[in-house]
């Protein structure tokens, strides 16, 4: 730790009150307090048990296709609460006008109480309304958009619902029928009404804390097969997937790693080797972890995985995968090199030294200044609060990280010449991104444990030109999830993919965002659909949303907003309001 403090004093701190940080660095200010985030995440002060460290997410929603993104924050519970029934798993904000978001969640439908984890969003019906998924200790919950922001709880008979410890549940049409499937991760097996915080052997550098995954035994992973009648199949066994290891599974994205047209799928799972299956495309799966390079760090290490991101970093046409890890684990940057499998390019790459002191979850790579170029985002937050007890120089409470791309494999830590370091230290987990304001800059919001949640609006100044694209499937599923965006702007190529369930819990805008730099126009879009269908479109103006519906074309053209809100609000406060 003290060898990272002493790199941190080489930055220079150029981000002062009233200025903006560097040409080329983004800026961002804290609204969510004055645009009305109030609902505070639920957890108790000591942390006693391993579940009350565990939730929880955070996603953005178009709940009435009013072109605006509207939030989804997880609730979290304790275990006293949840012996009395629990905590509303999720609340629901919608967006009003300058940027301010009202409380729906009771008018909404979203009722069912429990002990809220995680949150993805996908049309499962293609009826064109976007539906929640909330995974949930004890039960989880489907509810469907019944138009408007208006849900029906349709849990029980679509046949979704999970027991045990579902974790980051992802979206994805795994056999491309149009229809989206389900895949849930669980954690471990344990009975809170069972619990027991008085085992003198849970330490943890000397330390007394909660027990746990040690001597846990971990739980399957369930895959719904979407059956197009509003119901689903679990298929988990017969597809290959089921996870007979019985590993503490964290997460699940789904993602062509391979380049032939289909999804795979990664699981990060807390200690134990994280899965690639590679889809066989014949409605099977094959586990690929260690062979591809993915399993375990450099040194053939399990580690404590929580959340991943995917992106082609390098614009080489390929998904690499960079996950966040436990303290003294390093995050890890997993290098996509096509046959050759993936190279773990932590260290090299300048993330493992920076990352190593810190417990990372909630992750992303995003263009923040529309510079064409993915930069990388990590959150982060201690499991045990009892860590500022020791005195050993780490803390519950931890920064976010923002490292730079350097456009040739490496990335260099910016956190303290942005922003980012007046933000009070949190302990946070989830973290999801897209674009509020519909200003082309891609903002974050961020679950704070025992807290109201951060929303992070990008106010880079002089950043570069981009394009929004919302796709509408047809024949593929209705929000085209899957897709994959083949972008060419001048010397710029890059390629992104319609995803639902990343980063950790949580859920990003559905959009895809592309940065375009000083190009004025994009050359070409290529669309490789679900289903198969590829379309092309050429010539288009920059600085737009385009609404693109498969087999058709562009159905709407819409000029991205200004950036007014960012004069309007004040700066966030450096303090520490007290959040547990």
């Amino acid at each position: 730790m003290r060898k990272i403090l002493i790199i941190f004093t080489l930055y220079p701190y150029l981000a002062l009150d009233g200025q903006t940080a560097p040409t080329g660095l983004p800026s961002f200010k804290d609204i969510g307090q004055s645009a009305g985030l109030s609902v505070s995440h639920r957890s108790t002060a000591e942390k006693k048990y391993m579940i009350e460290s565990m939730s929880g997410g955070v996603g953005f929603i178009d709940c009435d296709n009013d072109g605006k993104l509207d939030i989804l924050t997880v609730n979290g519970s304790t275990v006293d609460r949840y012996k009395m029934g629990g905590d509303a798993m999720i609340t629901l904000y919608h967006q009003e006008a300058g940027l301010k978001f009202k409380d729906i969640t009771a008018e909404a439908g979203l009722t069912r109480k429990g002990w809220g984890m995680g949150i993805t969003v996908a049309d499962f019906d293609n009826d064109g309304w976007e539906d929640i998924y909330v995974t949930g200790y004890g039960g989880s919950a489907l509810y469907r958009n019944t138009g408007n922001c208006r849900f029906e709880d349709v849990t029980t008979k679509a046949g979704v619902s999970v027991d045990g410890f579902p974790t980051g549940a992802a979206w994805g049409d795994y056999d491309r029928d149009g229809l989206v499937d389900l895949f849930v991760p669980r954690y471990a097996h344990l009975d809170v009404l069972k619990y027991n915080d008085n085992d003198p052997l849970c330490t943890f550098l000397g330390l007394k804390v909660f027990c746990g995954p040690w001597g846990f035994v971990g739980e399957t992973d369930f895959l719904f097969h979407n059956k197009g009648d509003g119901t689903f199949e679990e298929v988990s066994q017969e597809t290959g997937v089921v996870d007979l290891q019985r590993r503490n599974g964290m997460q699940g994205v789904w993602a062509d790693f391979d380049n032939d047209g289909w999804p795979d799928l990664y699981v990060a799972n807390d200690r134990g080797g994280n899965y690639l299956y590679r889809n066989k495309r014949d409605g099977t799966f094959e586990e690929t972890g260690v062979l591809s390079g993915v399993a375990l760090s450099a040194a053939a290490r399990e580690q404590g995985s929580m959340g991943v991101g995917v992106a082609d970093f390098l614009h080489d046409g390929n998904m690499s995968i960079f996950v966040t890890n436990f303290q003294q684990e390093s995050d890890t940057l997993y290098r996509n090199e096509e046959v050759r499998g993936f190279q773990d390019v932590s260290t090299a790459s300048g993330i493992a030294q920076v990352t190593f002191s810190y417990v990372g979850w909630g992750t992303g790579f995003v263009d923040f200044t529309n510079s064409g170029w993915n930069d990388l985002l990590i959150a982060n937050g201690h499991i045990y609060p009892q860590i500022d007890l020791g005195h050993m120089g780490f803390s519950y409470r931890e920064p976010l990280l923002l490292f730079r791309n350097n456009r040739n494999g490496t990335f260099k830590d910016v956190t303290r010449l942005t922003t980012l370091d007046k933000l009070p230290l949190e302990s946070r987990r989830g973290m999801a991104f897209g674009d509020i304001n519909n200003d082309g800059k891609p903002d974050v919001l961020i679950l704070n444990v025992g807290a109201p949640p951060t929303l992070l609006l990008n106010c880079t100044k002089n950043a570069g030109h981009a394009v929004l694209l919302k796709l509408i499937g047809t024949r593929s599923n209705r929000a085209a999830i899957g897709a994959r965006v083949t972008l060419t702007a001048g010397d710029l190529k890059q390629i992104s993919e319609v995803r639902s369930g990343e980063s950790y819990l949580s859920q990003n805008d559905l959009r895809q965002h592309f940065g375009l730099g000083g190009h004025t126009r994009v050359d070409s879009i290529q669309i490789d659909w679900p289903s198969g269908t590829k379309q092309t479109f050429r010539n288009l103006a920059s600085d737009y949303i385009y609404t693109i519906e498969e087999g058709t074309g562009v159905r709407s053209t819409v000029r991205l907003a200004s950036s007014e809100a960012c004069n309007e609000i004040r700066p966030p406060v450096n303090a520490n309001h007290g959040g547990n």
